[in-house]
């Protein structure tokens, strides 16, 4: 009966050996759990957005360069105006007398402009004279010299008064043009949008600097204008289309067009870690939105391109790996070959990671187009359909490998959930 007992003990051992040596065998590795998407024909569009304040596209800073009290204000602040209406006035007195002592310079210069004259005439005539009676043997060249002489002074004298004329009416001008800047002129069509003086103030008048009497705009044109990035300035040009969006309209969104693009760059703490170049750009209104007002806060999107028919996946499915882990071999993508650019000198390749029929990534380098806040425009590497990795971020960013196994999952499930998207 002993020997069954035996039996069963080497049964026994080769049963716990068989395990363990099941045990000791290379597992694979668990699948890489991510989210799937697709290649797809759709439209795209890229945009170019930007924060900024709304403003008139004319504003008018009315000031004088006469100093004074300002005696006379017609308008206050909201008050349209229209191009020549009268909007105050300074005190006039003292330029009144400046133009009748300029006027009476004047005067005076043209009187003794007309006097000399008469002397040239006069000199004129004895010289006619006199020399017809030397003709006759009469008088003396002696004669003729001294009167010549006494005429060519006198014309002299005339172009002198003359130019003291000139200089008189000048001063008449100038004065004349002080007095008429004591009354203040609208120059535009538009709405008065602030008053920086009331009356009895002194307003002091200055080449040198201004200053402002009240500001004018013309608020049937507005506009907005952003800062765009150098890398971003690239794609825009003059008459694009653009929406606009002010923050106290909620739910409203307004047409505009691009009208200027700043050829110059704003460089902010250059030379530092911060530095930062942007360029200023104008976006006009197509119309004024009923209730907007200069200085509320807007944003921008600028339409900068657009296809009607591209190969798109999402933003997040298309990351980054190192150009030395890539496998350059051609690949052969609707009859015709990818090429790869020789002398690559970048160090990392844009990439997105197909899934094959055995449930596998696979890397695969892509040469990308526009994209907009949600896809991207592919040029080469990829066909109609073919289901690409789009996520989670960190895995598709750093740890899925080419030839890892996979396990697709839905947003918000997996282990530790943590699925959100974002851009590789």
């Amino acid at each position: 009966m002993t020997w069954w007992k035996g039996v069963l003990a080497a049964v026994l051992v080769l049963m716990v050996g068989a395990i363990a040596v099941a045990g000791l065998k290379d597992k694979p590795p668990p699948a890489v759990e991510v989210q799937v998407g697709a290649a797809k024909k759709s439209g795209i569009t890229r945009t170019v957005t930007g924060a900024g304040k709304v403003q008139a596209a004319t504003t008018v800073k009315i000031s004088s360069s006469l100093s004074g009290d300002l005696l006379e204000l017609n308008v206050k602040a909201g008050d349209a105006v229209t191009r020549g209406q009268v909007l105050g006035r300074i005190d006039r007195r003292r330029f009144e007398a400046a133009v009748k002592q300029a006027q009476a310079a004047f005067s005076a210069a043209r009187s003794d402009v007309k006097a000399t004259q008469v002397s040239v005439d006069r000199a004129v005539a004895e010289l006619q004279r006199v020399s017809a009676l030397v003709e006759k043997g009469l008088a003396s060249k002696a004669e003729v010299e001294k009167i010549t002489a006494d005429r060519d002074s006198a014309v002299a004298q005339v172009a002198s008064y003359n130019d003291r004329a000139n200089q008189a009416g000048a001063r008449l001008d100038e004065a004349s043009s002080d007095l008429a800047k004591t009354t203040l002129y609208s120059p535009i069509e538009g709405t008065v949008i602030e008053l920086s003086r009331e009356v009895g103030e002194r307003v002091r008048g200055s080449d040198f600097s201004e200053d402002v009497v009240m500001t004018i705009a013309a608020l049937a044109t507005m506009e907005v204008k952003i800062e765009v990035s150098e890398h971003e300035v690239v794609h825009l040009k003059v008459g694009q289309k653009s929406e606009v969006k002010v923050d106290a309209l909620e739910n409203q969104t307004f047409e505009g067009t691009v009208v200027e693009i700043a050829q110059k760059a704003l460089i902010r703490n250059p030379g530092s870690e911060a530095e930062t170049t942007s360029f200023p750009v104008t976006v006009a209104l197509t119309a004024r939105p009923p209730g907007v007002l200069p200085g509320m806060s807007s944003e921008v999107k600028i339409i900068a391109e657009s296809r009607d028919a591209a190969l798109v996946v999402p933003v997040q499915a298309v990351t980054v790996r190192p150009e030395k882990m890539l496998n350059d071999r051609p690949q052969q993508i609707e009859g015709k070959k990818l090429e790869v650019p020789k002398g690559r000198t970048e160090a990392f390749t844009k990439v997105v990671f197909v899934v094959d029929g055995e449930n596998k990534a696979h890397v695969r380098r892509v040469r990308t187009g526009i994209s907009s806040d949600t896809d991207v425009e592919v040029l080469d590497g990829l066909k109609e359909g073919e289901k690409v990795v789009e996520g989670p971020y960190r895995t598709l960013a750093k740890e899925l490998k080419d030839g890892d196994r996979i396990e697709e999952v839905k947003p918000g499930q997996g282990k530790g959930g943590g699925f959100g998207k974002g851009k590789g």
